[in-house]
Formats: C-alpha cells, structure tokens, sequence
C-alpha cells in the first residue's frame, strides 16, 4: 500500500509538471520571444528552485493540505485514504493534460480530500470554505483584473512595448522565472502533503521526490498544454506577456507566503485573460472549455476519491 501511494504520489507530481510548468513561460512562446525548447528549460529550473524554497517557506501549505482539520486525523493516517486522494488526483490530472486542458492541481487535491472525506462522513465545511474554496474562487477574478491593470500601467510607462527590446527580453524572462518559481513554492507541499501520513518527509525527501516528478512532467510531456496556453488564450506580443507574468508572479507568490492554497492555473490563465480582455483579443471559443474544465474538475476528482476510498475501505 505504501509503494502504491508513493508511486500514485509520483504521478500526480509528473501531471503536475506536465501540466503546469509551463504555464509560466506560455507568454514567451506565445509572443515569439522563445523557442518552445528553450520556455521548458527555463520552466524546469525555475520551478525545481521554487520547489527547493518550499522546503522552509511552506509549512502551512503542507499542514492544510495533509488534510489536517478538514477531516480526522485518524483518518489522515489510514493508507487507504491516502491511496484514494493520490491515485484520484493523478487519474484526473493526467486525462486533463492529455487533452490539453490546463487544470489545477489545487482543485484535484481539494476534490479529492473532499470526496474521499465525505464518503468517510466527516468534513470540517467551514474549514473547506475558509482554507479552500474562498481562496480558489477569488483568485482567478482578481487575476483577471490584475492582468488588465498591469498592462495598462506598465503600457502608460513604456514597459510593455509592442516589439522586443533586449530589455523588455530580459524582464520578461525573469518575470516568467518568477511564476516558475511561485509555482513550485505553491505547488509543491500540495503534494508533498501526501506523504506525511507515511513518514516520508524526514530529510525533506518528499519534497525532492515531487520536484524530480514535476521536472520531468515539464520536459516530457508539457506539449499539448503548451499549445493552449501561448496560442489559445489570447493573442500577445512581448510587452503583454511580461504584465501577465509580472501580475501572476506577484498573485501568487504572495498567496504561498500566506499559506493560502491558490491555483496558479487561474491565477495564469486569468492574468492572460485580463490582458485579453483589455486588448479584446480574448479568444472566447477556447477560453469557455477551459472555464468549463476547470468546474468539472473538483467533482471529478471528488467522485472518483469516493469510489476508491469506498473500495478500499475494509
């Protein structure tokens, strides 16, 4: 049972990686500053050190999303339980990120805590509003309306210009490495959470093991997300794709620092949005499935956490 955990625990990761590091470098490769090769590489390090901070700065990442307080913590313990949460939230998130949807890993974890929980009889409700679903609902609308603002100001200020400039090449390259790094900062415990039940954090070797799996993930098999973050979001040209990296690395990396369990998906994808919407080359044909992936996705994994755990349960 504990190799099944860590090998689901594994996967979840690697859909992780696959899926979300990307994410922040879509703006590079989608405005043509980079090559695809050259975004992934860019994302794999970034994201790995984001995951080496996680190790000291998100402690109350990894305690909300060990489940502690939404459900009992005799039943954090139970192997059983820990199977049904990793293996839903890998199933879930690997089928995501073979049809190129960019979902979030915070909404397959929290779907899956919840199900297996509710099938157990015990969710603390008031805890799941407050650690959970509040900061998952406010922060795509703020991203939204952040995108927009910090294109329009850094445009008033001549930051984001319409052509490449090898200053505006290099902001945008450190901004994309900041949502890498915020990323891997705020992802990383999510799953790293997983493993507590088990003892396998002595020595932070949980923490490494989710950073092995989410590099991989983003240099193996990132292509299809890719292709719908850069170019099926919105247009963009340098400038736009630098405030959207600016207004997601601000969002995000302040939401690790307080503990709060946003989605760096939204929070991306929203920014980019914004700017769409401000620029009013949103392209809405792909960003309503999208939208519609991302509420389909907490019941899913909620489901499919409920049958395993049912079919586990002694």
């Amino acid at each position: 049972m504990l190799i099944l955990i860590l090998i689901a625990v594994f996967v979840v990761a690697y859909a992780n990686g696959a899926n979300a590091n990307f994410k922040g470098v879509a703006s590079l490769f989608g405005s043509g500053t980079t090559s695809y090769r050259t975004a992934v590489n860019w994302a794999a390090v970034t994201t790995a050190a984001g995951c080496v901070a996680a190790m000291f700065l998100a402690s109350s990442m990894l305690k909300a999303f060990s489940g502690k307080g939404l459900v009992p913590d005799a039943l954090i313990a139970q192997p059983g339980f820990l199977l049904a949460v990793a293996a839903s939230a890998a199933v879930t998130g690997v089928l995501a990120t073979q049809f190129g949807f960019p979902v979030s890993t915070t909404h397959l974890l929290t779907g899956s805590l919840l199900g297996a929980g509710w099938i157990a009889g015990d969710v603390n409700a008031a805890k799941l509003w407050e650690s959970f679903m509040k900061p998952l609902l406010i922060s795509p609308v703020l991203a939204v309306l952040a995108g927009g603002v910090m294109y329009l100001v850094l445009k008033t200020l001549r930051l984001a210009p319409d052509h490449r400039t090898r200053t505006l090449d290099t902001l945008h390259f450190l901004s994309a490495g900041a949502v890498c790094f915020a990323r891997g900062l705020n992802d990383t415990p999510k799953m790293a959470a997983l493993l507590l039940g088990i003892g396998w954090l002595q020595d932070s070797a949980g923490m490494i093991l989710i950073a092995i799996a989410m590099a991989l993930g983003g240099l193996i098999s990132a292509k299809a997300v890719a292709e719908t973050l850069a170019h099926k979001i919105t247009g963009m040209n340098p400038g736009q794709g630098f405030a959207a990296n600016l207004a997601t690395a601000l969002l995000v990396t302040t939401a690790s620092l307080h503990g709060l369990p946003v989605s760096t998906t939204h929070v991306s994808v929203g920014a980019l949005l914004g700017i769409g919407i401000t620029t009013r080359q949103a392209k809405w044909r792909t960003v309503i499935p999208v939208l519609a992936a991302w509420v389909i996705t907490l019941p899913c994994s909620a489901l499919v956490a409920a049958l395993l755990f049912k079919i586990l349960s002694p």
